[in-house]
């Protein structure tokens, strides 16, 4: 009977050696056994209160308009292994009225996420609520007016990005010490309600991270489960050399709205010679962009907020950190289309805030 027991127990572990999505799961599952033993917690945490918020006056083509913007974030730990996290996001659009010296226009309000985490293991958090889509790279990481190098979003931003209802599973784990994994996937329903609209989708993003060279590349795929049921694909890739304050990120999108790209960079001039008590707070941004426009109508165009004809983009920024948390921006642009070419000009500030709502204390 022991000897059979062992035979069982050596044959489910070759399978799981041999095949990789056994090894996958093997990992997830085993992980907070074999995970290294973490130090006591000695303060417990408390809710924050954090985001940004910026002014900023766009000129695009002639026209003027004022743009101001606050983005709150609210961060409520639950325990060790719980976490409730929510972003709003309101955004007003002021432009001249009949010529005259007043500005008019309306205030949009978007819930972006309201979703509640729970830390399975250092390899798996189990998402439910509303959170951001996560398709490429821009949506997540460098949507906040604060990331943000240059304050205009990619003309491809609109494809397989947003916000989801419903439920997300994400993490990474490292396949070799030179590759570490990072991956997601989630199920969307379809919801009308106003503040929670969302698509009935499917899909997930996959992402190698080489820590030697410090560069990530990744794909992206998003089924929809309504309507046309089309697919969108999307690749990205993001590069920080370790001798270079250098950014380099770009992303490439295809759905049938459309399909394009977008490649920038992001340079600290901390490294000049000279001047470096206000070179070391200056970077200098660029971007290059172009969209091919799908199956769209103007409807369409106006919905997703996406160009209904082929449009390409030049971008140039200049950011001045003027302390931590704060920060002044510049940028031009020029964009080409059918439709006609014309300058975007975006001058502005950008604020960083948080806040404790509560005191620390002692475990």
């Amino acid at each position: 009977m022991q000897s059979s027991v062992k035979s069982m127990v050596r044959h489910w572990m070759q399978v799981c050696v041999s095949h990789p999505a056994a090894r996958l799961l093997l990992v997830l599952w085993l992980a907070p056994a074999i995970a290294p033993a973490q130090t006591a917690v000695s303060e417990s945490p408390v809710p924050l209160l954090t985001g940004n918020a910026g002014y900023f006056t766009k000129i695009q083509g002639g026209n003027v308009a004022i743009v101001p913007e606050i983005n709150p974030v609210l961060l409520i730990p639950v325990g060790e292994n719980w976490l409730v996290e929510a972003r709003g996001e309101f955004e007003g659009d002021f432009e001249r009225k009949n010529g005259n010296g007043s500005y008019g226009g309306q205030v949009q309000k978007e819930l972006n996420y309201l979703q509640v985490d729970y830390i399975a293991n250092p390899y798996l958090t189990i998402t439910a609520g509303r959170f951001l889509t996560p398709f490429g790279i821009y949506n997540e990481r460098l949507y906040p007016i604060w990331i943000r190098s240059l304050q205009d979003e990619p003309l491809i931003f609109p494809i397989g990005t947003g916000s989801s209802d419903g439920v997300m599973l994400r993490g990474g784990f490292p396949v070799s010490p030179k590759v570490n994994v990072n991956y997601a996937g989630y199920f969307s329903v379809l919801s009308t309600v106003n503040a929670l609209d969302s698509d009935r989708t499917v899909g997930g993003r996959m992402g190698f991270f080489l820590p030697g060279p410090r560069i990530e590349a990744g794909v992206s795929w998003q089924k929809l489960l309504q309507e046309g049921r089309t697919n969108a694909f999307g690749f990205h890739f993001a590069w920080q050399p370790a001798r270079l304050p250098l950014n380099l990120r770009s992303e490439y999108a295809r759905s049938d709205l459309g399909s394009g790209y977008w490649i920038e960079a992001a340079y600290r001039l901390s490294q000049v010679p000279f001047w470096q008590w206000a070179m070391r707070r200056v970077e200098v941004a660029g971007r290059a962009q172009q969209l091919f426009a799908g199956h769209i109508s103007q409807d369409d165009s106006e919905e997703y907020g996406l160009p209904d004809v082929n449009t390409r983009q030049a971008d140039f920024g200049l950011n001045y950190f003027l302390k931590d948390g704060l920060k002044a921006t510049a940028s031009y642009g020029r964009q080409f289309s059918s439709d006609g070419n014309f300058n975007l000009w975006t001058i502005g500030i950008a604020y960083r805030f948080v806040v404790p709502l509560g005191r620390v204390g002692q475990q």
